[in-house]
């Protein structure tokens, strides 16, 4: 998995009728572009993330 800077990640879920967690990269820790991120979630709160199979990053160019 590769990001940068402003891209968004999407955290996929399999519990029905919860929303999947979307937040923006604000930091890249990993070599170009390797994990670990840090990520700021839409309710404001950042953490360090590890992405696993279950999260998608989306590129800051195919943001509408």
């Amino acid at each position: 998995m590769r990001a940068s800077v402003g891209d968004r990640i999407r955290i996929h879920t399999r519990a029905v009728g919860m929303k999947e967690p979307i937040g923006e990269i604000v930091e890249v820790r990993g070599a170009d572009g390797a994990p670990p991120y840090v990520v700021r979630f839409d309710d404001g709160h950042e953490t360090l993330i590890f992405p696993g199979p279950d999260c998608v990053v989306e590129p800051r160019a195919m943001q509408g």
